[in-house]
């Protein structure tokens, strides 16, 4: 029996939601074997069932290619299209409100959140004009609508970030108030083992190597 099958030929071929659910399997199956069919089945969107009648060689060899994918180093991407909506990566990281901030800090890291942080990072587009745009405000706990944005804009926002070389809890201090830089002190000092906004870059580095990303 003939299988067709639609391999990924990029990042952008595979989504959030896609990864996640593969990172779930991944981190409870010992089973190298069955892994690589997962993989396949997820990412190449077809039934188990249908990757079990592949050739060896060939389930080898689509593997090889899906797991070199995610060694690729993308250039950020700015924009993508969810369905009718687009979305623009933030234009003006500096004008970050507080809010936005402990929540890009708080689940940059964080897998089984991620896409909290894409919210902060990625908004629909109201206007745009040639390459400038402007974004839709943030709206703390709003609904989660990026698990199907497309991986190569998650990996080159949270390379972007790394690159960036900032530290983003010294931008804000220069330019919150009184009372938001005690509260973003107060968030600072209160994280276990040193976590929040001052290990952010540190947290950065492990998404990275999670993804199995070169920082060389």
């Amino acid at each position: 029996m003939n299988v067709k099958i639609k391999i990924p030929t990029s990042l952008k071929d595979i989504t959030l939601r896609q990864y996640k659910k593969f990172l779930k399997i991944q981190d409870n199956e010992k089973d190298l074997n069955f892994l690589n069919a997962k993989m396949i089945e997820i990412f190449c969107n077809i039934e188990l069932r249908n990757v079990m009648l592949l050739k060896v060689q060939d389930s080898n060899e689509i593997t090889t290619i899906l797991t070199d994918l995610f060694e690729e180093k993308p250039k950020l991407v700015t924009n993508f299209q969810i369905g009718k909506v687009k979305y623009g990566f933030h234009p003006q990281l500096d004008d970050l409100t507080l809010g936005e901030y402990i929540d890009l800090d708080t689940f940059i890291g964080d897998w089984d959140n991620i896409e909290k942080a894409m919210n902060v990072l990625y908004r629909p587009i109201l206007a745009k004009i040639k390459d400038k745009y402007s974004i839709d405000e943030y709206k703390l706990g709003e609904e989660v609508k990026l698990l199907d944005m497309p991986m190569d804009a998650v990996i080159s926002s949270v390379f972007f970030l790394w690159n960036l070389g900032i530290d983003l809890s010294k931008t804000m201090m220069n330019y919150l108030d009184k009372e938001e830089t005690q509260a973003l002190t107060q968030y600072l000092t209160s994280q276990p083992n040193g976590d929040g906004i001052a290990a952010f870059t540190a947290s950065l580095k492990g998404t990275l190597q999670e993804l199995k990303i070169s920082l060389n």
